[in-house]
């Protein structure tokens, strides 16, 4: 697993109750819902580096190690 990074946010009170209530409403604590909107946002950006697949480089399709 990746290592995560604690910091501070301060959020309004009322905006805190709406994402909480959002994170109850799909299965996910608070933190889990504020890093799946940040990265879908950044996705949606443009802003977030393709993530390596789990045991090293990617390889083009048809080279040795393809399993597709």
């Amino acid at each position: 697993m990746a290592e995560r990074k604690p910091f501070l946010l301060r959020l309004d009170p009322a905006l805190l109750g709406a994402l909480q209530r959002w994170a109850e409403d799909d299965l996910r604590s608070l933190n889990g819902q504020l890093e799946f909107l940040l990265r879908r946002a950044l996705q949606q950006a443009g802003r977030l580096p393709e993530e390596e697949p789990a045991g090293g480089r990617r390889r083009a399709p048809g080279t040795k190690g393809d399993r597709s």
